[in-house]
């Protein structure tokens, strides 16, 4: 037995306690080194993308065509996670992954990357993310026991947000030492590590890895989710909030350059700010073993107030602060959200609800950037931020307000005796 997996539940409460487990170390540290080539990639090619059109709008276009398969295919992804093996399927994505970003590499390096090259490879690369995904989402939950999940799902999230300051940071000294595409050849490299890790990786929860074989589809996961108050409301809230209020990529940028007044060293700022307050917040979940519904409305009415703090703020100084305050309470709203799915779903559709879970998080963005746009151009970056804050509100003192089932946090009739909420109240 692996140091560690003989602990009864509950010795530790620490937000690292799911590193115990040795499979999922692996799969964390191989998830580390391929999620931080991303990012690198995506800062990378935003510079080239300008650097060649010289067009804002063109750069939009790249990164709308890689979030457009999740809007439009989402769901069927997570209909493939229920019925196939997991870890074969997850083999399969990231050697895909590879591939595009090792052509991405080589067009660039004989000087053949246009325009068109770029969105066809991001729109494939969203095609094999729409299988990719859910099924992720899914692996996690094999990989450790229940009352490890929340800590598990919150250092998935670390893994994100820390990549996506050291992503773009080591990017920034490539672009100036050898340029955009070493970049490329370099997240195809990072794909190494969780393919290996994968690989030696062994689920504990081998028969739900494997699979049904004979899951339904999107429908039956929507009637499904729609019958269970657990899974309805955190996909409705995630809806609203990932809509209206999720959009920084759109609006700092904004909120700098017509409300501050300044250049791209504070626009850099703010966004580490951000992303260091969304590492702690997703840290600040792995203490919770499990999310009752509080949590997760006292987060997101966290989020919308917040938002409001930087929508008023006076000063660059005073919306990083309230930046800091915004990610810890942004992503552990995500956390909490992706947690709760995650632990009152059936091991046979928990693929096509975390497919769902994408489709309202990431799938949105296409129509949350535009309407973040529009917002901004129209009323200004505060007007935005505001908007957000009051979807976030809304969510959030929905939640307190619903009153179905009249224990909110208990188990799930078809979960009970499997193990998987064994103690859902603690």
């Amino acid at each position: 037995m692996a140091s560690g997996e003989g602990k009864q539940p509950g010795q530790s409460r620490g937000p690292f306690r799911a590193l115990r487990r040795v499979p999922f170390r692996r799969f964390y540290l191989g998830q580390a080194v391929s999620s931080s080539g991303t990012f690198l990639q995506q800062t990378a090619l935003g510079w080239l993308v300008l650097r060649q059109t010289h067009s804002p709008a063109d750069l939009g276009l790249v990164f709308a065509a890689g979030s457009l398969p999740s809007l439009v295919l989402g769901p069927w992804g997570g209909v493939v996670a229920d019925r196939f093996n997991l870890r074969p399927l997850l083999v399969c994505t990231q050697i895909t992954s590879a591939m595009l970003a090792g052509a991405l590499w080589l067009a660039a390096e004989r000087g053949q990357a246009s325009l068109t090259v770029i969105v066809v490879i991001g729109v494939l690369s969203g095609l094999v993310q729409v299988l990719d995904s859910p099924a992720r989402q899914a692996f996690v939950a094999v990989l450790v026991p229940p009352e490890d999940l929340s800590s598990a799902v919150s250092l998935n999230g670390v893994v994100v947000n820390t990549s996506r300051v050291v992503g773009p940071a080591v990017a920034g000294i490539m672009i100036a030492t050898v340029g955009t595409t070493p970049c490329f050849a370099a997240n195809a490299a990072s794909y190494v590590a969780v393919i290996v890790a994968l690989l030696t990786v062994h689920p504990l929860d081998v028969a739900v890895a494997r699979g049904t074989g004979r899951a339904g589809g999107v429908l039956q996961a929507l009637r499904y989710a729609a019958s269970r108050q657990q899974l309805w409301l955190p996909l409705a809230m995630m809806a609203v909030v990932g809509l209206l209020a999720f959009n920084f990529s759109v609006v700092l940028p904004v909120l700098v350059q017509k409300v501050f007044k300044e250049g791209g060293g504070t626009y850099g700022l703010l966004a580490a700010t951000l992303s260091i307050g969304s590492i702690i917040g997703s840290l600040g979940v792995g203490l919770i073993r499990h999310p009752h519904r509080v949590y997760l409305a006292a987060a997101a009415c966290a989020f919308g107030v917040s938002l409001v703090g930087v929508a008023l703020a006076p000063s660059v100084a005073t919306a990083a602060v309230a930046l800091a305050v915004t990610g810890a309470a942004a992503f552990s709203f995500v956390t909490l959200t992706s947690t709760t799915l995650q632990l009152h779903t059936a091991a046979a559709f928990r693929g096509r609800i975390m497919a769902l879970f994408i489709l309202v998080y990431v799938g949105t963005t296409p129509i949350g950037s535009s309407l973040t746009g529009w917002i901004c151009a129209a009323f200004g970056a505060r007007t935005d931020l505001l908007v957000g804050a009051a979807g976030c509100l809304v969510a959030g003192m929905g939640a307190f307000l619903v009153r179905t089932p009249p224990n909110p946090d208990a188990p799930l009739t078809d979960l009970i005796g499997t193990g998987q909420l064994e103690h859902p109240l603690r």
